[in-house]
């Protein structure tokens, strides 16, 4: 098997809850859970799960944004759990992202030249100004936007026309890996649909590896080859897309897939209702995280945690009624 170009083993990131004056610890927030994953290169890999689950800060820390409490992170073989400064600075030119809110994301007090030229200027990838102006016109066709409007602010442009800019900003220093923080949730049905054609031939063009995180599971079956499954930091299940959503396996993948809206009337699957809430990351519940909303929970998901185990297909589970 060829080596992944990002692999994380037994990630974990946990914050300190603190409260009062002198800051006392009042418990840990466990937003990820011994998670482990792999992504190669070309492909892209769906992390799905509720808001909260653990998805956004997982993909913030596989490529350094946020610190790791445990695990280790391998780029291109390389581990780069604990680098720091100018020598992480230079790896980051390889593994970029895009986040969900185009309208947050972008400087408004930067043109569009200013936000596309930054990145070029921090990796000296222009040797001149005219080389960098031109770079930045390549970048603003490439994402199907005019290189006329280069000098124009973020406000001047629609939520589709941002999410673009964004996008841009991510190809400027040619990466590797991208990791896409729901980079579609924010934008009306047909903008999305075009934004995600761009993600894909994008793809095919620079043999780009994506991380896709996204709530919308719809999305996520069309545009990825495999999907992982959060649920209160942990991995539920994974495996090919098409295999999970056709068959899920574990209790929570059936209910997100039953979800999933269907052209064909005939077809449509069983709606399955979770009850309650998603219990709190500072408390979790003991034994499977999963079986107080579970509707096939028995005895022993109430005191004994399952592990994840591989299945035939390739995927992997973490419930004992599989």
């Amino acid at each position: 098997m060829p080596e992944p170009l990002l692999e994380a083993k037994h990630v974990r990131v946990h914050f300190d809850v603190r409260q009062g004056l002198l800051s006392r610890g009042q418990g840990q927030v466990r937003a990820v859970d011994d998670v482990s994953l792999q992504v190669a290169s070309g492909e892209t890999l769906g992390l799905v799960g509720e808001s909260g689950c653990g998805k956004t800060t997982l993909g913030r820390a596989l490529i350094r944004l946020i610190p790791t409490t445990g695990g280790v992170i391998r780029f291109g073989g390389e581990d780069i759990t604990r680098m720091e400064g100018a020598v992480l600075r230079e790896r980051r030119r390889h593994f970029q992202m895009i986040f969900q809110d185009p309208f947050t994301s972008l400087n408004p007090r930067c043109t569009v030249s200013d936000i596309l030229g930054e990145p070029l200027d921090i990796h000296g990838l222009t040797p001149s100004p005219e080389a960098r102006t031109e770079r930045i016109r390549e970048l603003l066709r490439g994402v199907g936007l005019d290189p006329q409007h280069a000098h124009r602010y973020p406000h001047e442009f629609s939520g589709g026309q941002r999410q673009r800019i964004g996008i841009a900003r991510a190809l400027a220093v040619e990466p590797r890996l991208i990791v896409c923080d729901e980079p579609v949730s924010a934008l009306d049905v047909s903008v999305q649909a075009q934004v995600i054609n761009l993600l894909q031939d994008l793809q095919q063009q620079r043999h780009l590896a994506y991380l896709f995180i996204s709530h919308d599971l719809a999305v996520v079956e069309h545009l990825c080859h495999r999907i992982v499954v959060m649920y209160l930091g942990q991995v539920m299940e994974s495996g090919p897309a098409a295999d999970l959503c056709r068959e899920p396996l574990h209790p929570y993948t059936k209910a997100l897939v039953s979800a999933i809206p269907v052209v064909d009337p005939a077809s449509k699957r069983p709606r399955i209702m979770l009850g309650g809430d998603v219990p709190s990351p500072i408390d979790p519940p003991s034994g499977c995280p999963f079986h107080p909303r579970c509707p096939v929970a028995e005895t022993r998901c109430r005191t004994e945690k399952p592990v994840l185990r591989t299945v035939d297909g390739g995927g992997s589970v973490a419930c004992h009624r599989v």
